[in-house]
């Protein structure tokens, strides 16, 4: 059944089900990288091994098959979200909180260097977000 232009969420709702599509998309960006870090340079194992190694190679690594249910898992929890709030709240919230969890995530376990640029990108994303929000 249609509901033309009616949002059936609350605030807590709402922002558990954005903070749920982040979690869910930083979840699978960061064990998708870990996994390619781990797995190594595709062109190389397609070289030594041709293009089914290479396959093989990526479709054996349980880190890499728990990034894609991760990312699975956002897809379908973004499509719960935008069923049950504004897309204009919804898709931006989501894409800023993966954006600032990303950055986190990177520094943590990745261990990447996150600089003060970056930083500042996402907490200025973040406070967009809050003004959409009100």
């Amino acid at each position: 059944m249609i509901y033309a232009g009616h949002i059936h969420a609350g605030p807590v709702e709402t922002w558990a089900t954005i903070l749920t599509v982040a979690a869910t998309a930083v979840a699978g960006d960061v064990l998708t990288a870990g996994a390619m870090r781990r797995i190594g340079d595709l062109d190389l194992i397609r070289a030594k091994a041709g293009l089914t190694g290479a396959i093989r190679a990526v479709t054996s690594s349980p880190m890499f098959l728990l990034g894609v249910l991760s990312m699975a898992a956002s897809f379908f929890s973004l499509l719960f979200t935008l069923s049950n709030v504004e897309v204009s709240l919804a898709a931006p919230a989501s894409a800023s909180l993966t954006f600032l969890g990303n950055a986190f995530a990177a520094k943590i376990f990745l261990k990447e260097n996150v600089d003060r640029r970056r930083w500042l990108a996402a907490l200025f994303v973040c406070a967009g977000v809050f003004l959409l929000a009100k």
